[in-house]
């Protein structure tokens, strides 16, 4: 329970330290390793905890990108977010070992930077990495929406040195704008195949001018190829592809497909779900806990897979009852139910709450790990 607590303590955070899974596993006060250099720095570290990242921090601040949040437009959608941090950190895994690399913040990229390259390419912005405007009645969509920087550094003491990273290029699957100011919204898709193109295009160019920086020339750069959703989609998007720049190379040689996909439940009108029995599993699991609390608003899932099998279960479960007997009752009946019904080989975490608070949480972090169960303001 002391693991949630923790969890729960640092959400205040931010999006991006759950995207590398450990700090919700740290007490910063109590379990940081402090060591001070002779001028001013002093370097931190979290505990790390199940397979991720231990996150450098400087003089006690967990260390922030600059360019976290930079859009080329307003198709922003943010469930993305999430998505496009917690799955670069996956990509990274396979190139720099959670063993020896400290996760921290992208820092080599400035606001003002990638503000330029998120814009169109024209004759006062030629570094930018989005098409030229057509002329006519032509329309060039905005292929790249965003990018994400992450660090992996190593080291020890008061001593650490950048050792890879890498850059996630979010790219729209479909591009909102208007061709009036003030008119209409009109849509332009951009298919599978464009998105690649674009992509790896774009992906040469960032290695190229990262590979310009002194401190960057040779250490490798993970290139991954992120799929936004719709403006108005309940799930986040997908990395569909990967690649590395090697030390002192402006080439990704291979590229590396991802195989990933995200659906919400129940589906919507006519729409397969991805697993039928994933899908039959939750509809159970749903109806045994609204049969004995007919007083719920809602309970809708967010499944993740990976290489087509179920890699992450997330359920909300909105409740317009605030008594503590009720609470404390229905979170049982959730925790026995979801071992009834639910794969017991996933990370799940289900979420109880009123449309304007967090009732209780009950999860179970690992695929092996049980279920831990916490009531806010209970027991």
């Amino acid at each position: 329970m002391k693991k949630y607590l923790q969890m729960f303590a640092l959400l205040g955070l931010g999006l991006s330290l759950t995207a590398c899974g450990n700090l919700k596993n740290s007490d910063l006060a109590n379990n940081a390793k402090t060591t001070q250099n002779t001028k001013t720095k002093s370097y931190q570290t979290t505990d790390t905890g199940n397979n991720g990242y231990t996150v450098l921090l400087k003089n006690g601040h967990y260390v922030t990108s600059p360019i976290a949040g930079l859009t080329a437009t307003d198709n922003d959608n943010s469930v993305d977010t999430r998505e496009l941090e917690r799955g670069l950190v996956q990509i990274s895994k396979a190139e720099y070992s959670t063993k020896s690399f400290y996760f921290q913040e992208g820092q080599y990229l400035s606001a003002a930077t990638v503000n330029k390259w998120l814009a169109r390419k024209s004759k006062t912005n030629p570094v930018g990495l989005n098409p030229e405007k057509a002329k006519g009645k032509q329309y060039n969509p905005y292929y790249l929406e965003e990018i994400l920087e992450q660090d992996y550094l190593t080291g020890s003491g008061s001593n650490y040195h950048i050792g890879g990273i890498s850059i996630g290029l979010a790219l729209n699957s479909i591009d909102y704008y208007q061709k009036t100011s003030g008119g209409p919204e009109y849509q332009q898709q951009i298919t599978r195949a464009q998105q690649k193109q674009a992509g790896k295009q774009i992906a040469e160019q960032v290695v190229a001018r990262l590979r310009k920086k002194k401190s960057l020339k040779n250490i490798p750069i993970t290139v991954g190829l992120f799929s936004k959703e719709s403006k108005d989609s309940l799930v986040g998007g997908t990395y569909f592809l990967s690649g590395t720049a090697a030390a002192n190379s402006s080439k990704i040689a291979k590229w590396k497909t991802i195989s990933a996909q995200t659906e919400v439940l129940p589906t919507v009108g006519n729409k397969k779900a991805i697993n039928s029995n994933d899908a039959s599993s939750f509809s159970s699991f749903k109806e045994s806990i609204q049969n004995y609390f007919p007083n719920i608003s809602g309970v809708t899932a967010t499944l993740r897979y990976e290489n087509g099998k179920l890699a992450q279960e997330n359920i909300s479960i909105t409740t317009q009852f605030y008594g503590y007997e009720q609470v404390q009752s229905f979170t049982r009946l959730v925790l026995s139910t979801a071992k009834k019904y639910l794969a017991n080989n996933v990370p799940i975490e289900i979420k109880i709450g009123s449309v304007n608070d967090i009732q209780a949480l009950v999860a179970k972090e690992t695929a092996d790990s049980s279920y831990q169960v916490h009531v806010y303001g209970g027991e």
